[in-house]
């Protein structure tokens, strides 16, 4: 709202008043307090020793300790809409955010774009005096808008925070992040040799924004959030911590849900008689979808028994490399307790750490030593993961640990991260604290609460009203409700009786202690017919991990239910549904900024082009071109690169020679080099690739040959990847190699040196191998 002036202007200053009312900065109330939002990644119910399970988090129990533990909180089961409804109090699909923001379909309910209609706490916190700081993971803005040359409407300083540190998208390389600063990227600090560390970057850069704050205006509060990347793959940690829990989880994930589930009891997490769910309760792997479609490949659990010695110390490993990469953000989010407490801040600051979605079981059945292998539909390859056994958590592996402990670290529930259907993809730990302003210490709460109550509840406790207006714009009404009743009084009625789910082909809802849930897996499925899915039954205040489908017995009540989701998903933008594979879903044409073309041009000295609006050269025929002058025939470097050690391809000088190398999703180096010596002058260097077929991966195979100039120097065969090289960083670059390199024959960045690159054309004017009929409806879509 403008406030009017009031002063009085006459033709003399010395006869007008002033009133600097309206141009003064916005003042919080006197006293009001910080707010501090942890929100952990793919961190399961059952995974913190504060809920039963073995991965100790000393600073999570001291807010825990501070304040009042929920064991009914729920999430939407995948990143993107989860952290949404956290930062403005409305349903997933109100924002925009079904899905991921890299995986949008272009309706209401799934554009990736949060409606400006849905203001964010930041957007009304700093119009009433706060400072704000986002740090971390953002994964609130679609791909194809993560650019230099974007909008950054949907960027954190465009959704109210005032600083920025972290990366864009899903997920980052904790050794090598795509970081970003306000606006531009920047290169991390220091080396992993160094020491860095994504997480302890995060918790340094946290403190300095505070702090530079506070020696003007210590009396002025701020909202920070702060999304460290643990625990989502690559499961990153220096060996140190991995070997702190080792012999840990010899026993398997079976034993480990069986002891968690006791713990949990003992703890008042879980009421007593909680039974634990079967691994596979539905048959898995061989069930069949309505149509005879096989289960998702990726989506079952190996019994540990039926694992051979090596892979039982395979996955083992991986379960401490996950464990330490949390105990290790555990700590750095201590500091930043420490630090608010040394300066005085901490009681005054109210704290709500949660994770957004349940563990995940994006490694498949085997593991993972590349987690994009899901996204491009490769399976993992037992044999390459048991090679890799020692590099885990180390910068050479993007780990990520079996399906088998996804299910354990969401003890005691069925499935995980992606399942809506399930508590194990919804049901997840949190926390909130104030010790100025909330007396309970140390208590445990279990009403049925959703992240959409987050924001209501932040308002009640600042005292104020939701805006009816944000930014100029007329605000939707919030979703969510207050829990301020819940957290001072334990016999407090639950603060809603309804919540709609659906995600990625997955539907349920909850009402009144009732939960209806569809046996539909979710992509990869790609099982359609919903019409004909399978309806589950479960009373959760009388059978917390859902063991007793009750659909038979009370067929009444599952019908209401069914009428009760279909007119929520009509309220809240909640159709169509869909579950196809990633690789399907990841390649659905998106508005760009610029029309598809034959020719892309690229510069030195430029910022990485990312993945969704760099050249694709995925199935198809496609020619690279640099123009050069050599000074000295001991020039090297990268003329050109895209990807990175886990998929990528690079062209480049070392030794003299031309090199080209394809890097298939971190498996294989295909590498062709020219034999002779390149010489001095204005080079032209080409690596030109002619598509064939296909094989049974979707990976498309051709021939790459080397020219310099026009002449023909060196020819091999090459596969390359169905998908994407990666969901996020890794991007295009010229003269440089950012990031992990795509050649195990040079460090990054291997910069160009002894001569200039003028340009770099890639050509893509051959039709793709396959999916040309998508290309024209991108073409439409993009004009």
């Amino acid at each position: 709202m403008t406030v009017p002036f009031r002063g009085v202007i006459q033709e003399d200053i010395r006869e007008s008043v002033p009133d600097w009312e309206p141009y003064k900065q916005p003042e919080a109330p006197e006293g009001a307090p910080n707010v501090l939002y942890l929100v952990w990644d793919d961190v399961g119910f059952g995974t913190f020793d504060i809920f039963g399970g073995l991965v100790e988090t000393p600073a999570m129990r001291r807010i825990a300790e501070m304040g009042v533990k929920f064991t009914n909180f729920h999430t939407t089961a995948l990143c993107s809409p989860t952290r949404a409804s956290l930062l403005t109090g409305r349903n997933a699909t109100s924002n925009g955010m079904a899905c991921v923001a890299e995986m949008t379909s272009g309706f209401p309910g799934s554009s990736g774009r949060i409606p400006f209609e849905n203001g964010t706490l930041a957007e009304v916190l700093v119009e009433r005096g706060w400072n704000t700081y986002a740090l971390g993971k953002w994964h609130l803005c679609p791909s194809e808008e993560a650019n230099m040359a974007s909008s950054k409407r949907y960027w954190p300083l465009g959704r109210g925070f005032e600083r920025f540190y972290g990366f864009l998208g899903g997920e980052a390389d904790q050794y090598y992040p795509d970081l970003f600063y306000d606006n531009h990227p920047i290169e991390p600090p220091y080396t992993p040799e160094q020491g860095y560390h994504l997480s302890k970057d995060l918790t340094d850069r946290s403190i300095q924004f505070i702090r530079e704050a506070k020696v003007i205006a210590p009396d002025k509060p701020w909202f920070t959030y702060f999304c460290p990347g643990a625990g989502h793959a690559p499961h990153h940690i220096f060996k140190e911590w991995a070997d702190r829990y080792a012999g840990k989880f010899d026993d398997g994930y079976e034993v480990y849900r069986r002891l968690t589930l006791q713990r949990q009891i003992e703890l008042g997490i879980m009421p007593e008689g909680t039974e634990l769910t079967p691994i596979n309760p539905h048959g898995e792997p061989e069930t069949t979808g309505p149509s005879g479609q096989p289960w998702p490949a990726t989506d079952y659990v190996r019994p540990w028994e039926s694992l051979s010695a090596e892979e039982k110390r395979l996955f083992a490993r991986m379960a401490e490399v996950f464990a330490g990469f949390v105990s290790h953000t555990d700590e750095q989010i201590g500091r930043l307790l420490d630090y608010l407490e040394e300066s005085g801040q901490l009681d005054n600051t109210i704290i709500v750490a949660v994770s957004d979605n349940g563990a995940s079981a994006e490694g498949g059945p085997n593991g993972s030593m590349n987690e994009n292998n899901f996204f491009n539909g490769v399976a993992d390859d037992i044999a390459e993961n048991l090679r890799h056994l020692d590099d885990l958590g180390s910068p050479k592996t993007y780990n990520h640990y079996p399906t088998g402990w996804a299910w354990a670290f969401n003890t005691p529930f069925k499935y995980w991260k992606r399942w809506v259907s399930y508590e194990g993809g919804i049901a997840d730990p949190a926390i909130i604290a104030w010790p100025k302003g909330i007396k309970q210490r140390g208590e445990t709460r279990h009403q049925y609460v959703h992240a959409i109550d987050i924001v209501p509840t932040i308002y009640d406790l600042l005292g104020i009203t939701p805006p009816d207006v944000v930014k100029g714009v007329k605000q939707n009404p919030l979703e969510g409700a207050s829990l301020r009743k819940a957290l001072q009084d334990e016999q407090a009625p639950d603060p809603r009786q309804t919540q709609f789910y659906t995600m990625l082909g997955t539907r349920g809802i909850w009402h009144d202690g009732w939960h209806a849930a569809t046996m539909h897996p979710p992509a990869p499925s790609n099982w359609s017919h919903f019409g004909d899915d399978v309806w589950e039954l479960y009373n959760l205040r009388e059978d917390r991990s859902e063991n007793r489908d009750l659909a038979a017995e009370h067929p009444e009540k599952l019908e209401e239910l069914k009428a009760l989701w279909k007119a929520e998903a009509e309220k809240y933008n909640g159709l169509p549904l869909d579950d196809r594979s990633p690789v399907d879903i990841l390649s659905t044409p998106r508005p760009q900024l610029s029309k598809p073309r034959d020719r892309y041009v690229y510069y030195p000295g430029c910022a990485d082009v990312p993945e969704s609006a760099a050249v694709n050269i995925r199935g198809r025929s496609y020619s690279i071109v640099a123009e050069t002058h050599l000074d000295t025939p001991e020039a090297q470097g990268v003329l050109f690169s895209h990807g990175g050690r886990f998929g990528g391809h690079s062209l480049y000088l070392k030794d003299g020679h031309l090199h080209y190398v394809y890097n298939w999703l971190g498996r294989t180096e295909q590498k062709v080099s020219s034999p002779d010596r390149v010489g001095t002058g204005d080079l032209s260097f080409s690596a030109v690739f002619r598509a064939g077929e296909r094989d049974e991966q979707g990976s498309t195979k051709g021939t790459l040959a080397l020219f310099i100039g026009d002449r023909k120097v060196a020819e091999g065969d090459i596969k390359t990847q169905p998908g994407h090289f990666s969901l996020v960083g890794e991007g295009l670059a010229v003269g440089r190699d950012g990031s992990q390199p795509v050649s195990s024959d040079y460090e990054s960045p291997f910069a160009f040196l002894g001569g200039t690159i003028r340009e770099v054309v890639v050509d893509v004017s051959g039709e793709p191998f396959e999916d040309l009929e998508k290309e024209l409806i991108g073409m439409f879509h993009r004009d």
